[in-house]
């Protein structure tokens, strides 16, 4: 089959005006809820994707994966997929490496986008806005209840930077195990941050390619302008 007749004629659902929360981050909330949970009918059409998913040797999805879009001074593009690990009035909040490309990149142009995509709900939430670190305090909040071979791995790895082979950095994995033998400190290049949304998009497939397409934009007042977009 040709990539050009891949293709799928969305039917699950529909997004109206009177639908939609007056605020961008209750409602993503409320999608969100929605991909985690749902109701009998998807709880069974999730178990059998999982199913098929483990059959092929495949890991479930995440559905608190994002996809985080940076661009460096020079105008260059990137893009990752990373998790979100929390969401508060102060926005969308994830943990990286600071050296790494993202956190390079964020230091260089503090603004950056992000894009979840529900397949099976057919939905797609993206969010733009301007990205901060969080206190350190919060950061090892956080770093605190990962697993240890996570925090050690916060360590080992020189992210985005290049490594020899894998037993280089299953070495310097096992050299930092060594190092922590108790508990593991915080790295001080690792740490969390936080997207201020400025805008917010929901994308609901719809039949025939004529989807729902909502845009919230932020007002100079704090309140939040809600428009539909065409497709």
């Amino acid at each position: 089959m040709k990539l050009a007749d891949l293709r799928e004629n969305y039917r699950r659902g529909q997004l109206d005006h009177g639908d939609l929360a007056a605020d961008p981050q209750r409602q993503f909330a409320i999608w969100f809820a929605t991909a985690a949970q749902g109701g009998r009918w998807r709880r069974i059409a999730i178990a059998a994707y999982k199913l098929w998913q483990a059959i092929l040797g495949r890991p479930p999805v995440d559905v608190n994966a994002m996809v985080l879009a940076t661009v460096s001074s020079q105008g260059e593009p990137s893009a990752r997929n990373v998790l979100l690990k929390g969401m508060d009035e102060r926005g969308f909040i994830f943990f990286t490496n600071y050296d790494s490309r993202k956190g390079r990149e964020l230091a260089e142009n503090p603004r950056a986008a992000l894009t979840f995509y529900w397949m099976d709900l057919e939905r797609q939430v993206c969010v733009a806005g301007t990205v901060t670190k969080l206190p350190v305090a919060e950061s090892e909040a956080y770093f605190r209840s990962r697993p240890r071979e996570s925090q050690l791995g916060a360590w080992a790895s020189n992210q985005s930077q290049i490594v020899p082979d894998r037993a280089a950095l299953e070495a310097k994995w096992q050299s930092v195990a060594a190092q922590f033998p108790g508990s593991v400190p915080l790295p001080p290049n690792w740490g969390g941050y936080v997207l201020r949304p400025e805008r917010m998009e929901f994308w609901q497939g719809r039949p025939g390619r004529l989807h729902d397409r909502f845009q919230y934009a932020r007002q100079a007042d704090g309140t939040w302008r809600l428009e539909r977009l065409s497709p």
